[in-house]
């Protein structure tokens, strides 16, 4: 019995392998760094969650996460949280996958080495989510990233779980979705996706509706609660300033010609290492330092809204050069020196510590010890891993193009072309996965700038699209029809059986 009963789970063993080298390394991870990696948010991100107060840069989503570990006083454990949370996106991955290729090739008595494909292809397309070094280095840190990934994987989970969704999993997509907008800004668009896919998916307009409410009610929540700290209703004061910094990668004043006030707008640049976004945004060669209330001000917001978009009209094929070049930087081989010199190098684990005064003060309000240490022997082996177990860009664009083009493979069905057929199969399955995957590359070229920390929460769309794309479709069971039958016969056979 007992035999009997492991058999069926056997399928599975190519995933539980990669799960156990994810849950080694994160493992490893956390003895070698109890504390988190600090960046450039984290102060702020912390600061919200003491106070427990809408942050003004940036939705407080990932604080209120930190509000509810803090009377743990652990900063180790608010890293094995998310190092937990980046587990279950990749096991959410494996589950979409595996359903899909199940689906695909059922098993019969007459092919039952068919029981290994689904569990083996989607063990696979795991492995850039779960194994990578710059995933876990992401996991560690203080900042939102992979809680929004993991929260709109759900969402998105949450349309593809049936052929056609319930209202009930329609609002759990429009939650979730919601609570990823709260966690970054770039999730506020996808919700025009989400719906997109219910309606291609032939969800109803209860299913819709239940989707656009529950998605509506927890941000329309938050704005009060941001109104009732600072007087305005949105999901952040400076929503004006990043589009600024985007623009300053190609704004030329000679050009736009602003009006005296916005000429203090113009973009310079003394460091040429740094790009020009970035310098206009913390550098010394910031304008909003010459502005009363820096960019958290209504006069540097207003300001800078008003000069981004005269930079767009006067030099719109400037601007979508600059989207497409920046979209395209996710796809390098090797990552580059991008924004700074330095910014790259955050998002791997540190051979040495760094501690300021400003991270100690928040640490010990926040009633832990989140100085960042390097505890051996277990760094040596995090830092041998993150030598050589890395993703290349390309891979991920490898995985695009096979999301979007992989389903032409099945255009052929039954010995007849039909042409239809892999466009109604992606546009019902991949489209909702691959579009979110891509939307979160292109969104912060639209209205930021590219940072590396951008790409991996894309990764695990992209797996789940490339999955869904390149399994057949499942074959519909033919009904054969009713047999006719001549209308007096009929009608005799009707009087014979009731008499």
């Amino acid at each position: 019995m007992r035999v009997r009963s492991v058999l069926p789970h056997l399928p599975h063993l190519p995933f539980l392998a990669v799960l156990a080298v994810a849950l080694w390394i994160r493992a490893v991870a956390v003895l070698a760094y109890p504390a988190p990696l600090w960046f450039g948010d984290s102060p702020a991100y912390l600061k919200a969650a003491i106070e427990f107060r809408p942050d003004e840069m940036r939705p407080s989503g990932y604080p209120i996460l930190l509000w509810l570990l803090k009377p743990f006083h652990s900063f180790a454990l608010m890293v094995s949280v998310q190092h937990a949370v980046g587990v279950l996106t990749g096991v959410l991955v494996y589950v979409l996958v595996w359903r899909a290729a199940r689906a695909a090739w059922p098993v019969t008595d007459e092919r039952r080495w068919r029981a290994w494909l689904p569990g083996t292809a989607a063990a696979l397309l795991t492995v850039p989510v779960l194994i990578p070094v710059h995933q876990i280095a992401l996991e560690h840190m203080l900042m939102s990233d992979s809680l929004f990934a993991f929260l709109l994987l759900v969402a998105v989970a949450a349309v593809l779980w049936r052929r056609r969704p319930a209202w009930w999993l329609g609002a759990l997509a429009g939650a979730f979705t919601a609570c990823a907008t709260l966690t970054r800004t770039a999730g506020l668009p996808l919700i025009a996706l989400v719906l997109a896919a219910m309606v291609i998916r032939r969800a109803g307009w209860r299913a819709c509706a239940a989707t656009a409410a529950a998605f509506a009610l927890p941000v329309a929540g938050y704005l009060v609660w941001f109104h009732a700290e600072y007087g305005q209703y949105k999901l952040a004061k400076a929503d004006q300033v990043f589009l600024y910094g985007r623009t300053a990668a190609f704004a030329d004043c000679r050009v736009i010609r602003p009006r005296p006030e916005l000429a203090v707008m113009c973009p310079k640049r003394s460091d040429p290492r740094i790009s020009r976004s970035f310098s206009v945004m913390w550098t010394p060669d910031s304008p909003f330092r010459r502005i009363p209330g820096w960019v958290y001000g209504e006069d540097g917001n207003r300001l800078a809204g008003e000069f981004a978009w005269d930079a767009i009209k006067a030099q719109p094929v400037d601007y979508a050069q600059v989207v497409v070049r920046d979209t395209l930087r996710a796809f390098a081989w090797h990552r580059q020196p991008y924004p700074t010199p330095w910014t790259w190098l955050q998002y791997e684990f540190p051979e040495g510590e760094a501690w300021s005064d400003k991270q100690a003060g928040l640490a010990r309000r926040y009633g832990g010890d989140g100085e960042t240490r390097v505890v051996r022997p277990w760094a040596g082996q995090v830092l041998a891993y993150q030598d050589h177990v890395v993703m290349p860009g390309t891979i991920l664009g490898v995985l695009l193009l096979g999301g979007l083009a992989g389903a032409a493979a099945h255009a052929r069905s039954d010995g007849r072309w039909r042409l239809a057929r892999p466009v109604r199969h992606w546009a019902g399955g991949a489209l909702l996965p691959w579009g979110t995957s891509l939307a979160l590359l292109v969104i912060p070229a639209v209205t930021a700038d590219f940072d590396f920390r951008y790409v991996m929460p894309a990764v695990p769309f992209a797996c789940v699209a490339l999955g869904l794309a390149l399994f057949p479709p499942p074959r519909q069971p033919r009904v054969p029809a009713p047999r006719r039958e001549h209308a007096p016969a009929a009608r005799a056979k009707i009087d014979a059986e009731s008499a």
